[in-house]
């Protein structure tokens, strides 16, 4: 890895991550400070929600708000968090290496000592370190409003919101992996963030599709976005070990294969 490339794409990318890392942090404490709301009101919600078929509630973690981790599973980790961190992963793998080739900055980064697996090396670790702190700011956000705002009754434990968070991290640091793998493999930006986030896209249509239809449920085992289940996670009913080791792995696959494939490739250079 090259210190300096770093540090200047650190640089470079750092805005962006800091705005979608405060952004996640805002929206989980905003949907948190509502959450007070929800549990005074619990038995309206849940006789609303009573109406909608079993299926359509899995798909959206509808089934119970009746603690805070459940509620925050359902209405932000469910949705928003993925949103987010996918247009991140993606957007940011995309920038980092593809877009490069697409406008010349690669072959003047390639024209200085550093080479081909350094460079990708560094892509990979600014793609890491940006995940890492948007994560945390998440993390803190969420933790901090809920010690602030939550009854003890219905709060989550550290240790249950840590694993939720640890495990969308390895979740993206999958999704990142394969994203910063297209890039590589594109010298045109457009059609790399197309192909990365149509995948992505795909991954998560099918981990829904599987939940909303009962005969399509063997649909989820084609996707990573299965493995990611806040709402079990916050009840203790996922073995986050195997999953976290198997995200790991996969992401680690692909950030091996990215800097395998970039030092191979022809480049229009």
């Amino acid at each position: 890895m090259s210190a300096s490339l770093y540090k200047q794409m650190m640089k470079s990318n750092l805005k962006s991550i800091m705005s979608f890392g405060i952004a996640s942090a805002v929206y989980v404490i905003l949907m948190t400070s509502l959450f007070p709301m929800i549990s005074d009101n619990i038995d309206k919600i849940q006789e609303l929600t009573a109406i909608y078929p079993d299926s359509l509630k899995n798909a959206f973690g509808l089934e119970s708000f009746g603690t805070y981790g459940e509620f925050i599973s359902a209405e932000y980790y469910g949705l928003f968090f993925l949103f987010i961190l996918g247009i991140f992963s993606v957007m940011t793998a995309i920038q980092l290496i593809a877009k490069l080739v697409d406008r010349g900055s690669m072959a003047y980064l390639l024209s200085t000592k550093v080479s081909r697996a350094e460079v990708a090396i560094t892509q990979i670790a600014v793609l890491i370190t940006g995940l890492v702190i948007i994560i945390f700011l998440n993390f803190a956000g969420g933790f901090a409003a809920g010690e602030l705002l939550i009854d003890d009754q219905y709060a989550i434990g550290m240790g249950d919101f840590f694993e939720i968070n640890f495990v969308g991290f390895l979740l993206f640091f999958a999704v990142g992996g394969y994203s910063i793998l297209i890039s590589s493999l594109f010298n045109d930006e457009k059609m790399a963030f197309a192909a990365a986030g149509g995948v992505t896209f795909l991954f998560y249509a099918l981990d829904m599709a599987g939940k909303i239809v009962p005969d399509l449920d063997w649909l989820r085992n084609l996707t990573l976005f299965s493995l990611f289940e806040p709402a079990k996670i916050a009840n203790g009913d996922v073995n986050v070990a195997f999953v976290s080791v198997t995200l790991f792995g996969l992401g680690l696959l692909a950030y091996v294969a990215t800097v395998f494939v970039f030092r191979k490739r022809n480049l229009p250079l």
